[in-house]
């Protein structure tokens, strides 16, 4: 079991892990050494996420999420297979964590006496700036 937070835990099964063959340079070992990870987790279909959570995850995710709630990651950036694999599984296991929090709403305040008044003489001396610049007519 994976701990997201207090009341979230996920199930190591749910997680679909593929080796595949990581792109770019690396020459002989590129080619005959599947070292970079496929992770892919079903979000739409994991019991233990809200359709709250699943919402701000989809959110998060971006272009890592498909249409049926599939997270896909990719992890290449090392030439080791288990270290790839750990760093998917932070990765997945950030986003998750981001997920679960909950924002908090807004309250709607209005602007105070003193911060209108500041906001008015600021732009009364800008305009006085202004002023100034304009031509002078005495020539």
């Amino acid at each position: 079991m994976i701990k997201i937070s207090e009341n979230i835990s996920i199930d190591e099964d749910e997680i679909q892990v593929k080796f595949i063959r990581s792109p770019g340079p690396g020459g002989q070992h590129v080619n005959k050494v599947e070292s970079a990870v496929q992770m892919r987790f079903d979000a739409k279909r994991c019991v233990a996420i809200s359709w709250a959570m699943f919402e701000r995850l989809k959110k998060l995710s971006g272009k890592r999420m498909t249409l049926d709630g599939v997270i896909i990651l990719t992890a290449n950036s090392t030439r080791s297979q288990t270290r790839n694999r750990e760093e998917a599984f932070e990765r997945l296991v950030e986003l998750l964590k981001k997920a679960a929090i909950i924002p908090k709403r807004r309250k709607k305040t209005r602007p105070s006496l003193a911060s209108k008044t500041r906001r008015l003489d600021g732009k009364k001396r800008k305009g006085s700036i202004k002023k100034l610049r304009g031509k002078n007519i005495s020539d």
